[in-house]
């Protein structure tokens, strides 16, 4: 199955200030087979949208493709510690993913505090929204989180055959002492093993980002170096 190439050119990296990325853009032919997912995420691959895509930075690596071996983790007390107290606050639905007024104020609202965007030029509306997380090429879920009665988080994932791979995450800022990104991944690991899958992919860890060295907290993982899958 081949791919239609729709973007190839160098822009500001999202993680490294100062630094320019490739990532170029692919839109596959038709929607994937659950094992052709499996396939791509092991490669490094990730999706956006409707489109996958895999780094090809000039002259930097600094992207390491994170994956937990979902049979081989077991939660340290600090993530044990997270679980407890995130479980005490938060029920969890996983369905399709929707856009809805709901979803894109929580979004917009962990940008603009988390300082992750300019809200004059980065909020996005429902039809932005759906194009990001709702449009999908793969079977994707939704794992929608409600605390005290209303929408707290949201995250997206793609599900192959053997893998569940985290998409985007986002949630209330007010609940971050429940470290709510960490809670998710964990509650998407118990998942692989109520779903019997082998892998969980948790995106790029970059060493030197604030925002990706969370993930070296989930020991063991494994990480895609020079092509080959390292254990950490």
């Amino acid at each position: 199955m081949a791919d239609i190439l729709v973007w190839d050119g160098l822009e500001a990296c999202p993680y490294l200030p100062g630094r320019m990325a490739r990532l170029p853009l692919h839109l596959p032919s038709r929607a994937l087979t659950p094992d052709q997912v499996d396939e791509r995420l092991a490669t490094g691959e990730r999706r956006l949208g409707a489109f996958w895509y895999r780094t090809a930075c000039p002259g930097c690596a600094a992207c390491e493709p994170l994956r937990i071996d979902v049979d081989a983790f077991t939660p340290s007390r600090w993530a044990r510690r997270v679980l407890r107290r995130g479980d005490t606050r938060f029920h969890l639905r996983v369905g399709s993913p929707s856009a809805d007024a709901s979803r894109v104020a929580l979004h917009n609202a962990h940008l603009v505090e988390r300082c992750l965007a300019d809200a004059r030029t980065q909020l996005i509306d429902t039809d932005t929204y759906r194009g990001h997380f709702v449009t999908t090429t793969c079977d994707t879920v939704e794992l929608s989180y409600e605390a005290d009665g209303r929408l707290a988080m949201v995250a997206i994932a793609d599900r192959g055959r053997e893998s569940l791979s985290a998409v985007y995450c986002y949630y209330d800022t007010g609940l971050a002492r429940l470290s709510p990104g960490s809670y998710s991944i964990l509650k998407e690991w118990q998942l692989c093993r109520l779903w019997g899958l082998r892998y969980l992919y948790l995106g790029f860890y970059v060493a030197n980002s604030p925002r990706m060295r969370y993930k070296a907290r989930f020991v063991p993982h494994e990480r895609l170096i020079d092509g080959v899958w390292q254990r950490f």
